[in-house]
């Protein structure tokens, strides 16, 4: 893989009319390829790996939130970044996680090609599979480059996108609660 994306770098780079030989791009395309690498490893990810038998039979009856985890995906439209903060919250019923498992979820999709809408609905079914809870909430919060530097150019433009499972979809206090503990800062 390694090789045809370097060979497919060194082709847009002449393409663009740059000269691969000069000495600021001599490695790029290996540099390049390498970055690929890293922001679509989530293709190669297993979520049972990440896990790692780290849900545990626990009577909790509290909602559990995980906020502000920093994500980072490519857009599938342009292979431009978008980035942000994802706040993930379940009401368990006898499962919780491991809490780092939440934030390795969320990166395992989001290294891949994506859009933002996907990238939510993602997480949340994923939680909902591995806990069976009463209710899964996502809410994404991410500046698309796409939009902010290409296009209609505003980069001040923030997209938000909720998956609301369960309790959290059914019922408006359960949502609400959510939401207020979401924009608590700290």
């Amino acid at each position: 893989m390694s090789e045809s994306i370097e060979n497919a770098v060194l082709s847009i780079l002449k393409l663009i009319g740059e000269d691969p030989n000069r000495e600021g791009l001599l490695k790029t395309p290996h540099r390049v390829s390498k970055a690929y690498e890293f922001l679509t490893k989530g293709y190669r990810e297993d979520i049972e790996r990440i896990v790692n038998n780290a849900v545990f039979h626990e009577e909790c009856n509290e909602m559990v939130v995980v906020r502000n985890i920093e994500f980072y995906s490519l857009c599938e439209h342009h292979m431009l970044p978008f980035f942000g903060k994802c706040h993930v919250a379940y009401l368990p019923k006898g499962k919780i996680i491991g809490l780092s498992k939440i934030p390795r979820i969320v990166d395992a999709f989001s290294r891949r090609l994506q859009v933002q809408e996907r990238l939510t609905n993602q997480i949340a079914q994923t939680m909902e599979d591995l806990l069976q809870p009463y209710g899964v909430a996502v809410i994404m919060e991410g500046k698309h480059l796409c939009m902010m530097m290409r296009g209609v150019e505003k980069q001040n433009s923030f997209v938000t996108s909720s998956a609301m499972l369960g309790d959290f979809r059914t019922e408006r206090a359960t949502r609400m609660e959510l939401l207020n503990l979401i924009q608590t800062q700290g």
